[in-house]
């Protein structure tokens, strides 16, 4: 059809009636699941553990896509504080029960059979954390009394790509030559060139060199041993 012809017929009462109006087609502005664009995050990020936790009390099955939809946080927040929050769950259930399957203890928990196998890796290396946690609180501990850390902090434990455990110790500025130290349940200690982010991205060892050190001694080498590396 010619759109002159197009133009006469458009207002034919006919016509009218089956058009559709761009404003309600899909498109652009159609909305999309997950975080509305060019918004920030309802909950604060400090708040979010707790939430998830009464979300995954109140419903073991929940996925992050509605754990992003009722707290109206990035679907990356959402999915990392759930899958954090149920490893934690399954890790406590596993010490309370260790002759129990994993099979066993999720059904118990009600996951859904799809988070079984996640959940059990993500809560063997909360354990792992948790079993290194007196050692690095110990290290924590010796570098403040020897004044390199302005409080005595605990250590900042990540786990990179869910399957390994960092720690990361900023240390005082004026007192230390070096802006924190990393330990590595796979390499032990590091020197590190940033105390905003001393843990490289992805937990990527990074190369020796330029501010980067590595301690020799081990995986867990004695606290004196950590102590002195800043200076050495």
């Amino acid at each position: 059809m010619a759109p002159d012809s197009w133009k006469t017929y458009k207002n034919d009462p006919a016509l009218a009636e089956a058009r559709i109006e761009e404003a309600a087609r899909p498109g652009n502005a159609a909305p999309k699941p997950g975080q509305p664009k060019s918004t920030g995050e309802q909950v604060p990020r400090d708040q979010v553990p707790a939430r998830v936790a009464e979300l995954l009390d109140a419903d073991p099955t929940i996925s992050a896509a509605t754990v992003t939809e009722r707290l109206g946080v990035h679907r990356d927040t959402g999915q990392d504080a759930l899958a954090l929050r149920r490893a934690d769950q399954f890790a406590d259930h596993i010490e309370a029960h260790p002759t129990l399957p994993p099979t066993e203890a999720a059904a118990q928990l009600g996951y859904p059979a799809g988070q079984i196998r996640r959940a059990t890796a993500r809560a063997e290396v909360v354990l792992r954390a948790r079993h290194a946690a007196p050692y690095l609180t110990g290290v924590a501990a010796a570098l403040h009394r020897a004044g390199w850390t302005i409080a005595e902090a605990a250590p900042e434990v990540q786990f990179p790509g869910d399957d390994r455990v960092v720690a990361a110790l900023v240390l005082d500025a004026d007192q230390v030559p070096v802006p924190a130290v990393v330990w590595d349940e796979r390499y032990g200690w590091r020197t590190a060139t940033s105390r905003r982010h001393p843990i490289t991205k992805g937990g990527v060892r990074p190369s020796e060199g330029e501010g980067v050190r590595y301690l020799t001694g081990g995986i867990t080498p004695p606290p004196g041993a950590v102590v002195a590396a800043p200076t050495t």
